[in-house]
């Protein structure tokens, strides 16, 4: 159980802080299981019911997980632990393919940018929360690119997008179709909001149809989705995927759908909405993150009106607006491009690392974004091995539910020219492990 430690409290929330203190301290490590509610509550002293209202109040959290009658313990990555802290180290001398960056030398410089955002008017408590240029700008956008009519909202990222979405329409103890593997940051996110992810393999298409129906009918009430450039494989939504998914969703109407389309402005591929005429509640959220600068903490949604008004009502409660500094810098790059085009540096890097995987036999994925997806058999042994070759890459456990393991490499910043070496390299690891990494199209 919890070794040598012993939790105290006499009240639900003193006997919740306590567990989170300790594990906060260290003194508790994620994946301990917790006692017994019963014995815990006679240990203590207390009603059996507190010690399971605290236990509610930690699994609410994301901090425990509860299987029945195997009882609770901490989650392995706890909402006080996120996965992307686990990173390995980048000794000197070695090449880092695991941050999952842009590339800074494609990014624009924000001077110019911050400047015209500043010479703008002064902005007051009861301005506007959002720049309305801005937002003609977004919606000309999302029109031509055939999304349906809806209302606009400014938020601070994708994160906090899908964060204020998923609270506005969703409860705690809710499951939410997630695509498996999938994006680090949102698979923490759920269960730190009290909800329950439900995996769906994907291919290089994006979410399995089947699949997606699959967690729908098993009580999922809501279905993420990556449009393109997805973390950590690189997936992009065809036109024939997108139909299938349009088909699914249209025969479960009451699905809260949100599109996650942080990829536009550095891909090529079109995009393929999912809303319209499919669900009643849903969003689709851009972020100018990846291709104008993570630092610009901004990203327009759209949505049907009921869910953005209840996402706009609980900003103005909490962070009230985003800056609308940043919010003119973003408009201001956006009209005054002062950085080359990124999709077609990012395609080339891609291709030449999966030309090169090819060669050896090796299958990656990687339709569009920054990174490509290495199915192997031991993602552990194979990152550390890379490691003491000199690639530091990202270990797929960062980015998986239920999926096989794999690994991540960021192609962000690899010169075609180092491509053959980092193949060689891995291939060699491969074969000195004897678990040669599997093939298919298929990620899981």
């Amino acid at each position: 159980m919890l070794g040598e430690y012993r939790i105290s409290g006499r009240r639900a929330s003193e006997i919740a802080a306590d567990v989170e203190h300790a594990l906060a301290t260290g003194r508790v490590e994620p994946g301990t299981a917790l006692p017994p509610l019963r014995d815990l509550a006679a240990e203590l002293g207390v009603n059996p019911n507190t010690v399971a209202a605290a236990y509610r109040l930690l699994r609410d959290r994301g901090v425990i997980e509860t299987a029945g009658r195997r009882g609770s313990r901490i989650r392995p990555r706890p909402a006080t632990a996120p996965r992307d802290l686990a990173r390995l180290p980048v000794p000197p001398g070695a090449r880092d393919l695991a941050a999952g960056n842009p590339d800074p030398a494609l990014l624009p410089p924000l001077g110019p940018a911050l400047a015209a955002a500043a010479a703008g008017p002064t902005v007051l408590y009861g301005h506007p929360v959002a720049e309305a240029e801005l937002l003609a700008d977004y919606r000309a956008e999302f029109r031509a690119d055939g999304v349906p009519e809806g209302e606009l909202a400014v938020c601070s990222g994708a994160l906090d997008a899908i964060a204020r979405v998923l609270t506005a329409r969703l409860r705690p103890g809710d499951a939410v179709a997630v695509e498996d593997p999938g994006w680090g940051s949102l698979l923490d996110l759920l269960p730190a909001l009290g909800l329950r992810p439900a995996p769906v393999p994907v291919d290089d298409d994006g979410p399995l149809p089947d699949a997606v129906a699959a967690a729908l009918d098993a009580g999922a009430r809501a279905l993420i989705v990556t449009s393109r450039a997805q973390n950590p494989t690189g997936a992009a939504l065809t036109a024939d995927r997108a139909a299938a998914l349009r088909t699914v969703l249209a025969e479960r109407p009451a699905t809260l759908l949100i599109e996650d389309d942080h990829g536009h402005g550095m891909v090529d591929l079109p995009f393929h909405p999912l809303a319209g005429g499919t669900v009643t509640h849903w969003t689709l959220i851009r972020s100018a993150a990846k291709a104008l600068a993570p630092d610009l903490r901004v990203a327009v949604c759209v949505g049907d009106p009921d869910t953005v008004a209840r996402l706009l009502g609980r900003q103005r409660l909490d962070a009230g607006w985003v800056s609308h500094l940043l919010q003119r810098a973003v408009l201001h790059l956006r009209r005054h491009p002062a950085a080359p085009a990124p999709a077609p540096v990012y395609r080339a890097r891609r291709d030449a690392l999966l030309a090169a995987l090819a060669a050896h036999g090796i299958r990656g994925h990687g339709a569009s974004g920054l990174n490509v997806w290495v199915p192997v058999a031991d993602e552990t042994a194979t990152a550390a091995a890379l490691l003491q070759r000199g690639w530091v890459v990202a270990p797929g456990a960062r980015f998986r539910l239920a999926s096989p393991p794999g690994v991540r490499i960021t192609t962000s910043t690899l010169d075609p020219a180092d491509a053959p070496a980092v193949a060689a390299d891995l291939a060699a690891v491969l074969a000195a492990l004897d678990r040669p990494a599997p093939g298919g199209s298929r990620l899981t």
